[in-house]
């Protein structure tokens, strides 16, 4: 698991989850209206692509 966490691509992917993920959580808060929806619908999508790739890339080695 250590060497799964600390590799280049989970890491990154890793990264964009969480972001993707938290800026989702809180664009209908920021960003009023239709455009804050579709933000987090869009941002979530994303960082759902990339929670996906993590798990389904993971027993591929660099």
């Amino acid at each position: 698991m250590k060497t799964l966490l600390s590799s280049k691509p989970v890491l990154w992917f890793l990264f964009l989850f969480l972001f993707n993920a938290a800026v989702a959580a809180v664009a209908p808060f920021v960003v009023d209206g239709t455009q804050g929806v579709m933000t987090a619908v869009g941002m979530g999508v994303v960082a759902a692509g990339a929670g996906v790739s993590l798990v389904r890339d993971r027993g591929v080695a660099e």
